[in-house]
Parts: structure tokens; C-alpha cells; sequence
């Protein structure tokens, strides 16, 4: 169960760093004024994703998933806190998974927000990262 958790939280930390890091790579995209700098943003946020977010996301839904099944069944009807941190990570995933419309967006070149959206945007899976440790760790009533 130890390593289950550990590799979990590898991959959780993963996950985030990419969920971090790509919007704040729209920041500069949607800031970008010449051709070349479009396009090497272009390649970084579909390496970002692809090669690192979704495989670390979908290995952290899988691990999560095993550490539900062996800890969390036998207190499912009596922990809220549960209910509500899968509630947030459902909504990081739509996140996770809305970044991606904005990365085939700029891919398209058909990008209609501006730098300031994006660093707000950007400050989204921060909350979200909070509430769901601090959910995991006190387990409130």
C-alpha cells in the first residue's frame, strides 16, 4: 500500500507540474507576436501534454483508483471529505482536458483569449491543488 501511495503521489506531483506549466506556456503563446516563436510554442505545448500531463494524469487516476478500492469502500457512505476531493479531482480532469481544447486552439491558430485570461486561468488548478491535499491529509468530518 506504501508504494502504491508513493508512486501515486510521483505521479500526482507530475501531473501538476504540467497542469502548472502549460497555461503559463499560453501566457507566452497568446503573447507571441513573430512566427517562430508561435510555432516552437506550439511543438512545447504538445510535447507538455502528450508526453507528460496525460500519461502522468492517467497514472495517477489508475493509482488513486487502486488506493480507492483498498482504503476508501469501507468509509465511502461516511466521508464527505472523500465525496468532495473526487469532486475536485473530476473537475481537474475537465480542466486537464479543456487545456487541450486551448492547445488544438492554438494549434489551429484560432486562439481567442488574451495573456491576462490565461494567467488567471493559470491560478485555477493552484485551488484546486490545495483543497484536495488538505482534504486528503485532515480527512474533515
Amino acid at each position: 500500500m506504501l508504494w502504491l501511495k508513493a508512486f501515486h503521489l510521483i505521479t500526482m506531483v507530475t501531473w501538476f507540474a504540467g497542469i502548472f506549466y502549460l497555461p503559463r506556456l499560453f501566457v507566452y503563446h497568446a503573447m507571441a507576436d513573430d512566427e517562430t516563436s508561435k510555432e516552437r510554442f506550439k511543438i512545447m505545448q504538445r510535447k507538455l501534454y502528450w508526453g507528460i500531463m496525460t500519461p502522468s494524469g492517467v497514472l495517477t487516476l489508475i493509482l488513486g483508483s487502486a488506493m480507492l478500492m483498498d482504503y476508501a469502500w469501507a468509509a465511502w457512505g461516511s466521508s464527505l471529505w472523500l465525496h468532495i476531493k473526487l469532486g475536485l479531482i473530476t473537475a481537474l480532469v475537465v480542466y486537464h482536458l479543456y487545456c487541450g481544447k486551448l492547445m488544438t486552439d492554438f494549434r489551429d491558430d484560432k486562439n481567442h483569449h488574451s495573456h491576462k485570461w490565461y494567467r488567471w486561468f493559470n491560478e485555477i488548478p493552484v485551488i484546486m491543488l490545495v483543497a484536495i491535499i488538505l482534504l486528503a491529509v485532515l480527512k474533515p468530518a
